[in-house]
């Protein structure tokens, strides 16, 4: 069996990702090149993954926040420097109890008859499914975090660290328990903050109603989107300034329905302009009214259910839905002639994130956060430039939403999340606010006490997540190396959520920023521009994709090309360009093992001694590298992927190594062998490369380490290989220079064989006006020939040496010319005639067209839709007899 043939046989036709990548994940994993080793002399470069949801599987949005992560840590240790990246996942409270609750109506029951003790079994074990599945999808994508720090929000070391800040913040006075309006989604029976309501645009009504004098026969007439809110009306309210209400302020309405009577008021609060200018005032209900009514001491009135229900304030309308209150009391208003008129109305109404129910203003009693001391630290951590946010368009939201940020709601009625550690003590009132569980008052010592029922927000947890992972409040070694850690990499949608927050809570934990550096990537969205969503129907599962594509092909869709905090377009052609790229590396390692054989124990480069084209690929490769590492350095890590594309894919594949084959084919003298450069570009491309597409280049690299017999190149694995430094002394412009120009020539040859149809199998004529490059480009002649199927091939000095003769088609280059003669490329009298032939049928169908369009009786009778696609067709066929008869000219 020869050498060659042994290669083959080692190595697939084509690469098949299946059999290379869980083998080389479970090599890597075995030689636990995940770990970082603490080292007190070097920095580290730390991530802490974004937590995904125990809510089901990763979607395709993960794979891109997995692929931009793995590409930072893969780089940064290839530099040498001790790497951290810690998974973990979310107990997401809201949105896992909302999946189970579904979960459980599937089977025909609510968790109030399964119990909260069964419950909270139930939703473990669903949770700690999803756990596994999340790591072992990460897995699948090739993810290089270390698995033995994973952790989980509802760990107890993370448990620990949430209680520990919510006790610190209250004993700060930070977080108090107050009555606000809050959003209400009767769905999730839970409160909600307002970043987790979605505003939705929709049309409905203004209802005009009149509210009749308590004392007169007059009337006001105030406008309302929510006439069931009439029921909790404690005022009408009107501006001060505005003339037509003066003598109206100080008396007194009698509310519709209930007959309760209501002073009308005078706040600024009122717009003049919106409605009659007079408007009904619900504390209980509106977060406008709700102030109003702090400032002028009015009651508050809370008409409805936790459900969403009418409570017994709603009078006689009690027990009903509160959409169906509103078709009741329409009708009630209409039948007394209290509804003056009906306006349509577009205006923005709010809906539960998770669920999408339309949510309630309610005024309830709630834990919040006094956000305003926190958020300044972390505004001016920002302008200081201790933590840079990229893009730098984003810099501006974030300061926005800092600087007007509202205090926090941060208790839900959920039964899935951190308890709040607050104790109710039923004997003294007083209250007991301690990390570690309690069984009597801190205050009375009565053991005659309560466990607050509610959760924390998720994202309260979530705010601790880059030090409650490290060890805080425990001065852990980790909390000390890891500290504050490098980059968070998350998309531009939570910036308030999540990273704002972290910034506030890291600050306010430690005294430190959480990270130096927030990078935030886009959106994926369909090839129609869509945001994938389940319901549209156009979600990718990461893991279906990959089985198609592989690992290596879906990383470089969601990542080549691509830019911070742009939303991508995820198309099969960009995962079929991926794919393709793979297999065209695969195809050139083939070429150069097959080239070397088996035992070839390479030289080192002879710098002295290089073929033109040696120094001049040396020399691409060295500027690709500066500019690669360059442009990551600066978090384009889109663009650098592309670089590398475009180098391996154009100048290492399709001009070096076709280059190479004509030189081995020629058998050159040893010392201009391509075989030392082809082996060094590759292995030097690959390393470029691990980052971005990890399970290929591994088994390539490891393929090429195992047919050199020497040491090099030195190490176990690629990931733990150098990354690539560019080479100063390796740039070559003038090998550049003439390259460019050999490459220029051939491509236009080819180009103009396209254009004018030549067949695949036809030798073409090629004159070649070199200039001053002619010296230098004439040993191409051979690659010339047989890259652009072109003989003879002359070269010429200048023009003035000898003319281009006639019929001849001339490419003027960037310093050459390409002259190409017609009757190399075509029988011109054959041509001619197929030509003429071809103008005559083209005006046979063009007077057709034109007969039936000048007939009356047709244009009468046929559809308009049919008389323009026949004029669309006679514009085609001129257009093709212009170009036809353009094409006769030149013969």
């Amino acid at each position: 069996m020869t050498e060659s043939k042994q290669i083959q046989d080692e190595m697939p036709r084509a690469y098949e990702p299946g059999n290379v990548e869980q083998k080389w994940y479970q090599f890597w994993l075995e030689k636990d090149y995940f770990k970082p080793r603490i080292d007190r002399e070097k920095k580290p470069f730390v991530i802490i993954m974004p937590p995904p949801n125990v809510t089901g599987e990763l979607h395709v949005g993960h794979a891109l926040t997995a692929t931009l992560e793995d590409i930072m840590i893969r780089w940064h240790r290839m530099k040498g420097e001790p790497t951290l990246w810690l998974p973990g996942v979310d107990h997401a409270g809201i949105a896992t109890q909302v999946v189970l609750e579904r979960l459980l109506a599937e089977e025909g029951i609510d968790r109030h008859q399964l119990g909260r003790d069964q419950f909270m079994q139930r939703i473990a074990q669903w949770a700690e499914n999803c756990r596994q599945t999340i790591a072992r999808q990460h897995q699948r994508l090739g993810v290089s975090c270390d698995w033995s720090r994973e952790r989980f929000t509802l760990d107890e070391a993370p448990s620990r660290a949430v209680r520990t800040a919510f006790v610190r913040l209250y004993d700060k006075g930070l977080i108090y328990r107050g009555e606000r309006i809050i959003n209400w989604c009767p769905r999730c029976a839970t409160a909600l903050s307002d970043l987790e309501t979605d505003h939705k645009e929709l049309t409905g009504h203004l209802y005009y109603v009149r509210y009749h004098l308590a004392d007169s026969d007059g009337f006001i007439t105030v406008a309302t989107t929510r006439p069931e809110t009439i029921l909790g009306d404690t005022a009408v309210a009107v501006n001060p300034k505005d003339e037509r209400f003066k003598a109206m302020v100080g008396k007194k309405v009698i509310l519709p329905a209930v007959n309760r009577a209501i002073p009308v008021i005078a706040d600024e609060a009122v717009d003049p302009g919106f409605g009659t200018g007079a408007v009904k005032i619900t504390p209980a209900h509106d977060p406008v009214d709700f102030e109003v009514a702090q400032r002028q001491g009015l009651p508050l009135i809370n008409i409805l259910n936790p459900d969403a229900t009418m409570n017994e304030n709603a009078g006689p309308y009690a027990g009903l839905d509160r959409f169906a209150c509103r078709g009741a009391i329409l009708a009630d208003l209409e039948k007394d002639g209290l509804l003056v008129k009906v306006e349509p109305y577009a205006h923005a109404v709010g809906h539960c994130q998770r669920c999408q129910t339309v949510i309630e203003p309610i005024a309830s009693k709630q834990w919040f956060i006094n956000t305003k001391p926190l958020a300044q630290p972390a505004i001016e951590a920002v302008v200081d430039g201790r933590i840079t946010i990229i893009p730098p368009r984003f810099t501006r939201v974030y300061l926005n939403w800092m600087e007007n940020i509202r205090d926090w709601c941060i208790s839900r009625q959920l039964w899935w999340g951190h308890p709040i550690p607050v104790w109710y003590c039923q004997q003294c009132g007083e209250l007991t606010v301690t990390v570690e569980d309690v069984k009597a008052c801190q205050h009375c010592g009565s053991a005659s006490i309560e466990p607050d029922p509610d959760v924390l927000d998720t994202w309260f947890s979530s705010a601790l997540w880059t030090h409650s992972t490290l060890g805080w409040p425990d001065e852990t070694e980790d909390m000390g190396y890891f500290y504050p850690t490098t980059v968070m990499e998350t998309g531009y949608d939570i910036l308030f959520f999540w990273v704002a927050r972290m910034i506030m809570m890291g600050l306010e934990d430690t005294g430190n920023i959480p990270f130096h550096t927030v990078y935030l990537h886009g959106l994926i969205r369909d090839e129609r521009g869509e945001k994938m969503s389940k319901i549209r129907g156009n979600v990718l599962n990461p893991i279906d994709t990959l089985e198609k594509y592989g690992t290596d092909a879906l990383r470089f869709a969601v990542s080549t090309g691509t830019a911070p905090g742009n939303d991508i377009k995820l198309t099969q052609a960009r995962l079929e360009t991926g794919r393709n790229f793979a297999n065209k590396l695969w195809n050139a390692t083939r070429f150069v093992l097959r080239s070397i054989g088996t035992d070839w124990t390479g030289q080192a480069i002879q710098w002295g001694a290089l073929a033109l084209e040696d120094r001049w690929i040396l020399s691409r490769l060295s500027r690709t590298i500066a500019s690669v590492t360059s442009l990551m350095e600066d978090f384009q890590f889109g663009e650098a992927q592309k670089q590398i594309y475009d180098f391996l894919w154009s100048e290492f594949c399709d001009w070096y190594i076709e280059l190479a084959k004509t030189r081995l084919r020629a058998a050159t003298e040893p010392v201009l062998t391509p075989l030392t450069v082809l082996v060094y570009v590759l292995e030097t491309s690959l390393r470029l490369l691990h980052p971005y597409m990890p399970f290929l280049t591994e088994e390539l690299w490891q393929n090429l380490k195992r047919h050199l017999a020497s040491d090099w190149p030195v190490g176990e694995s690629i990931m733990v290989a150098p990354y690539p430094e560019a080479d100063a002394q390796a740039v070559d412009p003038e090998a550049e220079r003439v390259m460019e120009a050999v490459i220029e020539i051939i491509r236009s040859i080819r180009n103009t064989r396209i254009h004018y149809n030549v067949e695949s199998s036809r030798w073409v004529e090629a004159q070649i006006y070199g200039g001053k490059l002619t010296p230098a480009i004439t040993p191409y002649s051979q690659a010339i020939e047989t890259l652009a199927r072109a003989r003879p091939v002359t070269f010429i000095g200048n023009r003035e040496e000898a003319p281009p003769g006639e019929n001849s088609v001339v490419a003027v280059l960037k310093e050459t010319e390409v002259v190409i003669p017609m009757e190399s490329m075509v029988d011109l009298e054959g041509e001619r005639q197929r030509l003429e032939k071809e103008i005559e049928q083209s005006q046979a169908e063009a007077s057709r067209l034109e007969s039936r369009l000048n007939n009356s009786d047709f244009l009468a009778k046929a559809p308009a839709a049919v008389i323009g696609k026949e004029r669309d067709k006679l514009g085609i066929v001129r257009d093709k007899l212009e170009r036809l008869r353009q094409q006769v000219a030149k013969f």
